[in-house]
């Protein structure tokens, strides 16, 4: 697409920095064309100038059946006739979205409704921290578990920073990200050497199944199993951040996959198909600890279990639970993608790794397995980014960033598909005549 094609979508652009920093809401939102949107439906989001796109992106995986899906948009109208916001008591779809919620889940015995991952994830360390009474949480380089202080370090770290003192953003005081412990994902003997350089200390290990934030590094049996004996050992928690893999990868999360049972799980984007809404949950001692319960961890948000809200996580986890055939189907499509782009892969000489989980697909420009976050620092960052720019170019939006994941949803076709193939076949291609990558 050219230049032109984005005047009024880039007019808004410029004319938003006047009055929201950088002009957008969220810092990895500001990246070039496609500048700002106007509609979507079904697999497709169009820009403001009328450029349409499928969409991998998906809001960063939030959209999970497709762009306001009839069923959701259905809930929650219904729900905006009925209540908007009492912030006192509670009210049937509270009670309903939680019993759904303790249904699916195998961990949940309790759980609370929230706004968004970041916030579930900081009641869980406050929670985790309270119950063992220890200080010390343990993260995996390259795990992002939203933007609360002590986990906001060690995610896409440069090199030189990668497994020591990297803080995300300025004005953390060191306190709070330096009481947060890095391992390495898939190296059990990185988590144990933590446990005994700092005995009974450790209140909980904190884990993305699949660290999507960083693609897709798939979990070994012994390692994910391992987690589970080593915290239980230790008296620490083990909590499952399922904000990314919870709904997307099967309607128990990945925990149902790999049959581990976490003490606590977070969990939100997909649960509302593109509406604000998460939660925290895990074994009923534990929740037992929030101060409505009679415990000493306050819990507190206007905006908990708003109407609208829980009606879009009650119609996305009930359709998924109706229509078990959703999970075939997006896995099965993700394997076309990832299958057909190595064979693209392997057409045009270039040394890449395809990779992905159900429904989910990432490309790393590297020359071996990745396993870890080690294996990623070696990935070629100007490769990457210039596949998915190329990508959007012809239509196909992936987020133009290093690492990141791209998401089917329940709207994506086998046609859109062949045409995203067909599509990343002229952008590899392109990348070889401008010396981008090379052959063999």
């Amino acid at each position: 697409m050219s230049a032109d094609s984005h005047t009024k979508s880039k007019a808004l652009a410029d004319r938003a920095t006047a009055v929201i920093p950088g002009g957008v809401n969220s810092g990895t939102r500001r990246n070039g064309a496609p500048y700002a949107f106007e509609s979507a439906a079904g697999a497709y989001i169009t820009d403001f100038d009328g450029n349409r796109y499928l969409d991998y992106h998906a809001a960063f995986g939030a959209i999970l059946l497709g762009h306001r899906h009839a069923v959701i948009e259905d809930a929650m109208a219904a729900a905006a006739d009925t209540l908007d916001l009492s912030g006192y008591g509670v009210s049937e779809a509270e009670v309903k979205l939680a019993e759904l919620i303790v249904e699916v889940l195998p961990s949940v015995e309790q759980t609370v409704i929230l706004n968004s991952g970041s916030e579930a994830v900081a009641y869980a360390i406050r929670l985790a921290r309270a119950s063992t009474d220890r200080k010390y949480l343990v993260k995996f380089q390259g795990g992002f578990h939203g933007w609360s202080e002590s986990v906001a370090r060690n995610v896409i770290s440069p090199k030189e920073r990668a497994y020591g003192d990297d803080p995300v953003t300025a004005g953390i005081l060191p306190d709070s990200w330096q009481s947060t412990l890095i391992a390495e994902f898939n190296d059990l003997e990185s988590v144990k050497t933590l446990f005994e350089q700092y005995p009974e200390q450790i209140a909980a290990v904190i884990v993305e199944p699949i660290p999507h934030n960083v693609g897709a590094l798939v979990p070994t049996k012994e390692f994910i199993e391992g987690l589970r004996t080593l915290t239980t050992e230790q008296g620490a928690l083990l909590i499952f951040d399922e904000v990314i893999t919870g709904f997307r990868h099967a309607l128990g999360g990945y925990q149902q996959i790999c049959a581990v049972t976490p003490d606590l799980t977070t969990f939100g984007k997909a649960m509302g198909n593109g509406y604000p809404v998460a939660g925290l949950g895990g074994k009923r001692e534990l929740m037992q600890n929030f101060d409505a319960a009679g415990g000493k961890v306050a819990l507190m948000g206007t905006f908990n279990g708003n109407a609208t809200s829980c009606a879009a996580g009650i119609a996305t986890i009930t359709y998924l639970k109706d229509n078990p055939d959703f999970y075939t189907r997006t896995h099965a499509l993700g394997e076309r993608w990832r299958s057909g782009l190595r064979g693209i892969l392997s057409e045009l000489e270039i040394t890449a790794e395809v990779v992905g989980f159900g429904g989910t697909f990432s490309t790393y420009f590297i020359d071996h397995r990745a396993s870890g976050f080690k294996d990623l620092l070696e990935n070629d960052v100007q490769a990457a980014i210039q596949f998915h720019r190329r990508m959007i170019d012809r239509g196909v939006l992936m987020l133009p960033l290093p690492l990141k994941r791209n998401h089917i949803s329940g709207s994506h076709t086998a046609e859109d598909i062949d045409m995203s193939l067909n599509a990343a076949q002229d952008a590899l291609q392109s990348m070889i005549d401008d010396d981008i990558v090379s052959r063999g």
